[in-house]
């Protein structure tokens, strides 16, 4: 299930996003953690709803939560963005997932952002890029599982070398 997060994950939030296997792929070097307590868990929180304010869906920064479990809560974040480059804001989308080292390589990234992809065609985007640290293979591979296309490495996005994936998106129905 894909639902916004909100004030009561960040004890969640906390546990993906204080661990170095998940920030290791993330943001500009050096990579380090920052979310390190409850306080900078629901800051960080906060953050993330005034960045996606005035998105419409399926625009945002999902929280990723399987349902077959006990306790529904987030185990990551699947993304769906507009991209800015140095020259400012483009017409570009990107999409992106960050999941607890714990819940990787089960397919919940690939599930989560196959539906977002969805959506995102049925909105009427007609092409998203994922954007992969150079080392990252198991998020390249979720790209290619997605029918991404690999353009190789770009250092247009974030000030940073970084592996540029692309999908042309087809309205459904």
């Amino acid at each position: 299930m894909l639902r916004p997060w909100v004030d009561d994950d960040a004890p969640a939030f906390l546990d993906i996003y204080s661990r170095d296997e998940v920030i290791r792929w993330l943001g500009p070097h050096p990579r380090r953690v920052t979310v390190t307590t409850l306080e900078t868990a629901h800051e960080r929180l906060r953050f993330r709803h005034e960045r996606v304010a005035g998105l419409s869906p399926p625009m945002g920064l999902w929280a990723i939560v399987p349902i077959e479990t006990d306790r529904p809560e987030p185990i990551g974040t699947l993304l769906l963005m507009p991209l800015e480059d140095a020259a400012g804001p483009t017409d570009q989308v990107e999409i992106g997932w960050h999941l607890h080292p714990d819940h990787q390589r089960r397919g919940y990234a690939t599930e989560a952002a196959k539906a977002v992809l969805d959506a995102a065609a049925a909105a009427g985007i007609e092409e998203v890029l994922a954007l992969t640290d150079l080392d990252n293979e198991p998020s390249q591979r979720v790209a290619l599982r997605l029918g991404m296309t690999d353009e190789g490495a770009t250092e247009r996005w974030f000030g940073m070398s970084l592996r540029q994936y692309r999908k042309a998106l087809r309205r459904s129905g």
